[in-house]
């Protein structure tokens, strides 16, 4: 770690998972310096703003986490005059940046041109950054969320370059195609290769499970800035983790279970106690990959169904 400075280090979004509640709570774990909200989908309209706080509350708050920490709002969506208009209007609304996902490999969004369809159209890719770009105020970021390519990774090379010409202030690359999804590995080698004909920031995306994973990653992509998502779920002291350049160690059933209360707490603020229950269980469910306990939990908990049954429950861990 000692041949670059403290690496930036982004929650990446996720739809259904780093909604306002999981977002609040990792924040204040430390480590994360940039969060994204999930992408809120444009089709042919301008969204309300109530539509606006509800896919990022942040906003009422300086569009930062109540620890702090900087929130963009992620659009998505093919057509450029609305994703303008949207992106014109969450920067009113008060947001630090607009990233413009290029990235999303569900079959739905990539049915109704979005997410990873615009992989295969770089014209398009640049166009709706440029349009972005020249919208909003020079100060405020614009970036950019690709995967390597729809399905030939060397869509990169290009896809970065329009990126790029189009004005972006970095580009996270999630080191995959559409058509690996989120199969192992990650194909880092790319970051070295899109360096070679473009200048534009990186963001590394993939397979960063661990510290070890963190600094294999590195030694191949040589970026200072990092995306993680999934791992964040299975351990939510990994950002902490790689900034305190700790060595491998997981974090114990007991550091984790008293976060459980907590984050079921904001959820049902957040939402409903119904929605903070199927929220848990989907964390859970990811926790249950990383200790025989949480396994143990979590095939306990699932079947319960009412909120203050649940609570409870978790409550007395």
């Amino acid at each position: 770690m000692s041949t670059f400075s403290v690496p930036k280090l982004f929650l990446a979004p996720m739809e259904g998972v780093t909604d306002w509640a999981m977002r609040d709570l990792l924040t204040q774990l430390g480590g994360i310096d940039q969060c994204v909200t999930e992408f809120l989908r444009v089709t042919d309209h301008l969204h309300s703003d109530e539509v606006f706080y509800k896919n990022c509350p942040e906003l009422l708050t300086g569009s930062r986490t109540r620890s702090g920490t900087p929130v963009f709002i992620q659009l998505l969506g093919g057509k450029v005059d609305p994703l303008v208009a949207n992106a014109v209007r969450a920067v009113e609304l008060g947001a630090l940046g607009v990233d413009l996902n290029f990235g999303c490999p569900a079959k739905t969004v990539n049915r109704h041109d979005g997410g990873a369809a615009l992989l295969q159209y770089t014209d398009r890719i640049y166009n709706i950054v440029s349009a972005v770009r020249k919208a909003v105020p020079l100060t405020t970021p614009v970036t950019a969320k690709i995967r390597l390519g729809f399905d030939n990774p060397n869509a990169c090379l290009e896809n970065a370059k329009a990126v790029e010409a189009a004005g972006a202030d970095w580009l996270t690359v999630h080191c995959r195609t559409k058509t690996d999804g989120y199969k192992p590995p990650a194909y880092w080698e790319w970051i070295a290769k899109i360096k070679e004909v473009s200048n534009i920031r990186l963001v590394t995306n993939g397979e960063i499970w661990s510290v070890q994973d963190f600094k294999k990653c590195h030694a191949q992509a040589q970026t200072e800035d990092y995306m993680i998502g999934r791992a964040a779920l299975r351990d939510p002291f990994l950002f902490k983790k790689i900034k305190d350049s700790l060595n491998e160690t997981p974090s114990t059933y007991d550091d984790i279970k008293v976060l459980l209360p907590r984050f079921f707490e904001s959820s049902s603020n957040y939402v409903s106690a119904p929605f903070a229950v199927a929220r848990t269980k989907g964390w859970l469910k990811q926790l249950a990959h990383t200790a025989p306990e949480f396994n143990i939990l979590f095939d306990e908990l699932k079947v319960i169904t009412k909120p203050i049954e649940f609570e409870q429950r978790i409550s007395s861990l």
